[in-house]
């Protein structure tokens, strides 16, 4: 399908392909001691009819699979492991996310331990029909490093992933 030049759709479409400057807020993060960034885009990903509920606004279990990722690439910031989700605290969410919204999860490392990281997630959405960005919901993440059989272990141990 093919949109006029100069109409909000097609101006999205290729925003998202382009190398456009990230929002002021996501701008050029500053690094924790371990050189970490402290706030970094994990995930972005398009909505699509099939996250959608019965309201045509997309299901909130999408959301905290997103959260959930997006905790896990944060983790893995600090060390090539397998890591798990042990504990989300509430998640209220503010605005829905609709069709064809672009969901931008953010994370943050706000409390680092032997064996885990608290990961501090915070979700937007870009609206598909005029790309203005809402405040969707946050999520704080506990996740934990563990060997192949499950056991907490160092994140700052030698990596147990390889490729």
């Amino acid at each position: 399908m093919l949109w006029a030049a100069g109409s909000p759709r097609r101006d999205i479409l290729l925003s998202m392909n382009s190398d456009r400057s990230p929002p002021a807020s996501a701008a050029a993060p500053a690094e924790n001691a371990s050189g970490v960034p402290t706030r970094s885009l994990a995930l972005r990903v398009m909505t699509m009819p099939k996250d959608t509920n019965q309201y045509g606004t997309i299901f909130g279990g999408v959301i905290l699979s997103i959260i959930d990722q997006a905790g896990f690439v944060r983790a893995r910031q600090h060390g090539a492991h397998r890591w798990v989700t042990v504990a989300m605290d509430a998640v209220e969410f503010k605005q829905p996310v609709l069709l064809g919204d672009v969901v931008n999860a953010y994370a943050t490392t706000v409390r680092s331990g032997r064996t885990s990281v608290t990961v501090q997630v915070d979700v937007e959405a870009e609206r598909f029909t005029t790309g203005q960005t809402v405040s969707v919901t946050a999520a704080r993440l506990v996740m934990v490093s563990v060997d192949a059989q499950g056991k907490s272990i160092p994140f700052s141990s030698p990596p147990t992933i390889s490729e």
